[in-house]
């Protein structure tokens, strides 16, 4: 809980979102703080009251700062889960240029810190930024790498905790969860009709995840106790985190789901990168440069990852099987073109 003889004021953009409703939900459970919560559609808030006595909303687009400047001036904390992708200028105008104009409408003395939710493909595996990311990436990718670089050089960096998600769970497939349901677990169910085949290859690659209910724990660590500035050697002033778990391999990954789904892993075919590079030429498959990358990049892996563990807490879902029990995915249920 914040040190303040006041509760802290603290700022959520992108409230509506799986994130930060899963972040909201833990500041009014674990802390006093009053929160006020950016969003585009209040409509959309299933799981957070919005008649709290603590919470007030303002609902607006990111790109129309000013029109919350009073109320920005106020706020003791921020957590900035606000993104956009899809159209470059749209994503320049939401992931760049609002983000530093918000930054410049907080009050240098009365702000304590700000959690700035990037991603963490622009790193490598020591949370170094890639060249590549801003080279060549998507819109979404290029806009993420140039803030973070931009922060860097921010009056206010060293109040900035940088925080990178790996893949994020959250929700539940069948809607029942009052958590809107993240994109890569409304994936689930899509990708289950493809262990079919899923199950003949095997891939020489691996990754990070973590649950929307982690990083909200995470988050509301940070945004709870004295802000801490960046100690770690070889970066700048923004602290950065990444949050997901230990790494799985695609194999792994794919074995888990099988067992989940009842279906029975076979001997597989390695997916080497050549036979890559063939099924690429061979199919018409469009692939970018940034693709191009990821493919001979195959482990987005990093050290060190961080877990609600790191802060004294728990994960709500600390391995795949936690996920798949926590998603509402059926175990062993129908699959189309199934084979045992």
């Amino acid at each position: 809980m914040s040190q303040a003889s006041t509760p802290a004021r603290i700022l959520i953009t992108g409230a509506s979102g799986c994130v930060g409703q899963y972040t909201t939900a833990w500041l009014l459970e674990h802390s006093d703080a009053d929160l006020l919560l950016w969003l585009r559609d209040p409509e959309k808030l299933s799981a957070i009251p919005a008649d709290h006595p603590r919470v007030k909303l303002l609902v607006g687009d990111l790109r129309d700062t000013d029109r919350f400047a009073t109320e920005l001036a106020t706020v003791t904390r921020v957590i900035h889960t606000a993104t956009a992708w899809g159209d470059p200028e749209r994503a320049l105008q939401v992931n760049v240029v609002a983000v530093k104009r918000m930054l410049s409408l907080l009050d240098p003395d009365r702000i304590e810190q700000i959690t700035y939710f990037s991603t963490a493909s622009i790193l490598d595996r020591h949370l170094q930024p890639l060249r590549e990311a801003l080279a060549y990436g998507t819109e979404y990718i290029q806009t993420k790498a140039q803030c973070l670089k931009d922060l860097e050089a921010h009056p206010l960096a060293e109040k900035i905790v940088a925080v990178f998600p790996t893949l994020v769970f959250g929700g539940r497939v069948d809607g029942t969860s009052r958590f809107p349901t993240s994109y890569l677990t409304e994936g689930l169910a899509e990708a289950s009709k493809w262990l079919w085949l899923a199950r003949f290859l095997r891939a020489d690659a691996s990754f990070h995840f973590i649950h929307a209910a982690d990083i909200a724990a995470i988050c509301g660590h940070l945004a709870t106790t004295p802000h801490q500035r960046n100690s770690e050697p070889g970066q700048g002033a923004v602290r950065r985190i990444v949050m997901g778990q230990r790494a799985i391999s695609v194999n792994d990954a794919v074995a888990t789901l099988c067992r989940w789904r009842g279906v029975r892993l076979t001997p597989g075919i390695p997916l080497w990168p050549w036979l890559i590079e063939t099924l690429i030429r061979v199919l018409p498959i469009e692939v970018n440069a940034w693709d191009r990358f990821s493919i001979r990049q195959r482990h987005f892996i990093h050290e060190p990852v961080t877990q609600p563990e790191r802060f004294g807490g728990s994960s709500h879902a600390s391995d795949l099987e936690a996920v798949l029990q926590d998603s509402g995915l059926p175990p062993r249920g129908p699959i189309s073109m199934r084979l045992n």
